[in-house]
C-alpha cells in the first residue's frame, strides 16, 4: 500500500472519530434546558399557562424532565442521535389543574418513544411523535423580577396552591409588591436584603374573604409575620422561609 493511500486511510479514520466525538462530545451532563417553542404536527402547541418543558441532564447520566407538575426521571442514553430513557419513573403528586396531568402524560409519551435530539447552536432540539421542542439553556434566576407562588410551606410539609388562586411577589429596586387579587393589591413595600435575609413589613391589609386565595394570603402573612425571611434560589425556584419554618415556594 502506498504512503498516500495509508495517509488517506488515516485521515478518514481520524475524521470518523472526530464525527463520533462531536456527537458524543455534545455532552449535556450538568445542563438544564427550558422550552422556548413547542410544535405538534407542524403547528404551535399551547402549554398550560405559566408552564414549560424542562429537561435536566445530571452528572451521573440521568434525565430529569418536567412539564409543569410531576417530575419524571430515568437513566438516559444519547447514542445514535436518540434520547432513550430507560425505566422512566414519575412522581404522583396531585396537580391542581387536570390539564397539567394531560401535559405530563404528553411529555412522558414523547420520551418513551425515544425521540431524536440534536444541538442547533446553543439550543437543544427534541423531535418525535409528531412534536418538536426547542429548548434553550436555562439562565440563572435572580431575586429581581416577578415570582408566582406555587407552594405553601409549613414546618413539616409543602402543599400546592389551591386551584384558581394566584399570587405574585415582585422584587424590584428595593421594593417588594404582593398581589393576590384580593387583600394584597401590589402596594410598595420597601425591603432590605442582607445576605440571604429579606427584611420587610407587610403592614395592615383588608381582611375580606376571596375563596381559594384566602389560604395563600394566610401563608404569605405567616411567612412574613416576623418581618424577616430567608431566601434561597435554586435555578428557577425561590424558597422563602422564616425562623419557624413557615414560608412559600415561588416560580419565575
Amino acid at each position: 500500500m502506498s504512503s498516500r493511500i495509508v495517509l488517506a486511510v488515516l485521515l478518514l479514520a481520524v475524521a470518523g472519530c472526530g464525527d463520533r466525538a462531536a456527537g458524543q462530545g455534545a455532552d449535556l451532563r450538568g445542563k438544564v434546558y427550558v422550552s422556548s417553542s413547542v410544535t405538534e404536527q407542524g403547528k404551535p402547541r399551547a402549554l398550560v399557562e405559566g408552564t414549560n418543558v424542562e429537561l435536566s441532564f445530571t452528572g451521573d447520566g440521568r434525565l430529569i424532565a418536567r412539564a409543569g407538575c410531576n417530575q419524571m426521571q430515568g437513566p438516559v442514553s444519547l447514542d445514535d442521535g436518540k434520547l432513550s430513557v430507560a425505566e422512566l419513573s414519575t412522581t404522583t403528586m396531585g396537580c391542581p389543574n387536570p390539564e397539567l396531568h394531560r401535559q405530563d402524560q404528553w411529555l412522558s409519551d414523547l420520551l418513551d418513544a425515544k425521540p431524536a435530539w440534536k444541538l442547533d447552536g446553543a439550543n437543544l432540539v427534541v423531535t418525535g411523535s409528531g412534536a418538536e421542542i426547542v429548548l434553550a439553556t436555562e439562565q440563572p434566576a435572580t431575586l429581581e423580577g416577578a415570582w408566582t407562588v406555587d407552594g405553601l410551606v409549613t414546618s413539616d410539609a409543602v402543599s400546592s396552591v389551591p386551584q384558581g388562586a394566584k399570587a405574585t411577589l415582585v422584587f424590584r429596586n428595593g421594593v417588594m409588591k404582593v398581589d393576590t387579587g384580593c387583600n394584597f393589591n401590589g402596594a410598595d413595600l420597601p425591603y432590605e436584603l442582607s445576605g440571604q435575609a429579606i427584611k420587610v413589613q407587610l403592614g395592615p391589609t383588608t381582611l375580606k374573604s376571596c375563596g381559594a386565595v384566602d389560604e395563600v394570603e394566610n401563608a404569605i402573612r405567616a411567612a412574613f409575620e416576623g418581618g424577616e425571611v430567608t431566601h434561597e434560589i435554586k435555578r428557577s425556584t425561590l424558597t422563602l422561609t422564616n425562623a419557624s419554618g413557615a414560608g412559600l415556594t415561588l416560580k419565575k
